[in-house]
C-alpha cells in the first residue's frame, strides 16, 4: 500500500470569516484503507472532503495553507476536473449532483464526461445498475424517487467512473435501517473486490459495525447525557384529521388522526411514500381528500427550500416568534448567526429550518428526517425541544430512519409500504413485533433489546 491522500499542516477558512474551519490538520490515507471522519455538526467534515476531491479551494475562493498531496502530487497541480474520476464523491444532498432527468441519462452523462466510447457505455451502465441493485430504476425520473433511492443512484454514478477513492458524505442518512445495513454489506464486498479506498463522514456508526479501520476525529464535541424514554404527552382531543388523502399515481388513499400533544413517527422502507405523504398533507402536490387544519408547519428533507433571508438569525426570526434567541442557543446556532443560511453545513441548515418552524408557533409540525447530519449534542437538544412543545399541546409527525431516536421519542408510529399506510400503532407494540419490523425494513432499537438485531 502507498499514500493516496496526504495532509500536512493544512488550514482552511472562507474569505469572509476570520476563524479557521480546519487548522493545522495532518494525516495520511493509504490505498485500500477504510476511514471514517467524525465530529460535531459544523466542525468542517464536509469541508475536509471537498479538499480531498479538489472542489475546494477553487470553487469557493477559500484561503488554504499547508500541503495537500493526492496520489503523490500536490493537489493544486491538477487541472480542474482532472482528479474527479480517480476520487469520486457521493454528496450529502444527492440532488446537488444530478444533471439529467432519468437514471440512465445521468449515468450516460457521467461516462460522456469521461470520453467513454459509445459501444462501451451500454455494458458499463448495465453492470453498475446490476451491482447497485438499481436495474428496475434505469428509466425512472430521478426527481420522482425517494431520498434513499436518490442516494443509491448517486453512489452508482460515482462507481461507474471506476474510482480509486470513494468519498461518502453521510451515505446512510436517508436510508431505512434495513437498506442501510445492506448498503454497508454491499460496500464491504465492493471494496474488497476493487481494493478501493473509502473515506466516509458519519455521525451514527452503529450500522457500520466494524467496517472502518480508522477514525479521524475533527473535534471531540460535548459530552451529553443519554436520551431516556419520554412519557406520553398525548391528549384526548383531535389535532390533525386526515381523510381519504390521495396523490396519484403513487400515494394511495390515506386516513388517520393525531391528537394534541402526540408525537408520531412515520416510518417505512425507502420509496414507500413517507415524504410524499408529508407534501400531500401540506398541499404541496396535487391531492384529493381532506386535511384539517390546513395551516401546518413543515420542515422538508432539503431545508434550504424554506430559506428567505440573508443570515441565520433573520431566518430563525422570520416567522415573528419571540423565542428566536432561545432556539439559536439551544440548537447551537449562535456561532453562525451572521452566516448566510446557504453557506452553513447540512446539519446546521436542518437546525436552522427546525428553529424557524418552532419559533413560528404552529400547532402541528411535520418534519422530514430532522436527525440527518446531527451530532449527539444536537439530537439531545432536539429531543427535549420536541418533548417540551408536545407537552404544551403541539402535535408532531416526524419521518425518520433513526429507530433509536424514534424509540425514545414516539408516542405512536405510522407505518407505510408501497405508497400505502399500513396502519397506526402504539410505539412500544411496533418495537416488539418482529414481523412488522421486517415487513417495513426496520430494525429494533437497541434500547429495547440490547444489542440483538431483528435481522439475522
Amino acid at each position: 500500500m502507498h499514500e493516496v491522500i496526504e495532509f500536512e499542516k493544512v488550514s482552511f477558512r472562507y474569505p469572509d470569516e476570520e476563524k479557521w474551519i480546519l487548522e493545522g490538520l495532518s494525516f495520511t490515507v493509504l490505498r485500500g484503507e477504510r476511514i471514517v471522519i467524525t465530529g460535531p455538526s459544523g466542525c468542517g467534515k464536509t469541508t475536509l472532503l471537498y479538499l480531498c476531491n479538489r472542489l475546494y479551494p477553487d470553487n469557493c475562493d477559500g484561503i488554504l495553507s499547508g500541503s495537500i498531496k493526492l496520489f503523490g502530487k500536490e493537489s493544486l497541480s491538477f487541472i480542474p476536473g482532472e482528479i474527479n474520476h480517480r476520487i469520486a464523491t457521493v454528496f450529502q444532498d444527492p440532488d446537488a449532483q444530478f444533471c439529467m432527468q432519468t437514471v440512465e441519462e445521468e449515468l450516460a452523462f457521467t461516462l460522456e464526461n469521461l470520453h467513454t466510447k459509445r459501444d462501451e457505455m451500454e455494458k458499463r451502465i448495465s453492470d453498475v445498475l446490476t451491482l447497485t441493485d438499481l436495474t428496475e430504476f434505469r428509466h425512472a425520473i430521478i426527481q420522482k424517487l425517494s431520498g434513499g433511492q436518490k442516494q443509491r443512484i448517486a453512489t452508482a454514478c460515482a462507481l461507474i467512473m471506476e474510482p480509486e477513492v470513494l468519498l461518502l458524505d453521510e451515505p446512510l442518512s436517508h436510508l431505512d435501517p434495513f437498506t442501510a445495513k445492506k448498503y454497508v454489506e454491499w460496500l464491504d464486498n465492493l471494496q474488497q473486490k476493487r481494493t478501493m479506498t473509502i473515506i466516509a463522514i458519519e455521525h451514527r456508526l452503529d450500522l457500520w459495525e466494524d467496517f472502518f479501520e480508522r477514525n479521524i476525529p475533527l473535534h471531540n464535541g460535548k459530552v451529553t447525557s443519554k436520551l431516556e424514554k419520554r412519557t406520553s404527552s398525548t391528549q384526548e382531543n383531535n389535532s390533525l384529521v386526515v381523510s381519504k388523502v390521495q396523490a396519484m399515481p403513487f400515494l394511495k388513499e390515506t386516513t388517520f388522526t393525531l391528537n394534541h400533544g402526540e408525537v408520531t413517527v412515520l416510518a417505512g422502507p425507502n420509496g414507500s411514500g413517507k415524504s410524499t405523504l408529508l407534501k400531500a398533507l401540506c398541499q404541496l402536490i396535487p391531492t384529493t381528500g381532506t386535511v384539517v387544519p390546513l395551516n401546518l408547519g413543515y420542515v422538508p428533507q432539503s431545508p434550504e427550500f424554506l430559506f428567505l433571508t440573508q443570515n441565520v438569525l433573520d431566518e430563525v426570526s422570520f416567522g415573528g416568534g419571540n423565542s428566536s434567541m432561545e432556539m439559536m442557543t439551544r440548537l447551537q446556532l449562535l456561532p453562525i448567526a451572521d452566516s448566510h443560511p446557504f453557506s452553513v453545513s447540512h446539519g446546521q441548515k436542518r437546525r436552522v429550518a427546525i428553529a424557524a418552524m418552532l419559533c413560528d408557533g404552529r400547532e402541528i409540525i411535520l418534519m422530514d428526517e430532522p436527525t440527518s447530519g446531527q451530532d449527539s449534542a444536537a439530537l439531545f437538544e432536539l429531543f427535549h425541544l420536541i418533548d417540551e412543545r408536545a407537552r404544551e399541546g403541539t402535535t408532531f409527525l416526524i419521518v425518520t430512519h433513526d429507530m433509536e431516536f424514534a424509540h425514545y421519542l414516539a408516542d405512536s408510529v405510522l407505518l407505510m409500504k408501497d405508497g400505502q399506510l399500513t396502519g397506526k400503532f402504539n410505539a412500544e407494540a411496533v418495537w416488539e413485533d418482529r414481523q412488522l419490523l421486517m415487513d417495513h425494513h426496520l430494525l429494533r432499537p437497541k434500547g429495547v433489546i440490547g444489542h440483538e438485531e431483528c435481522f439475522a
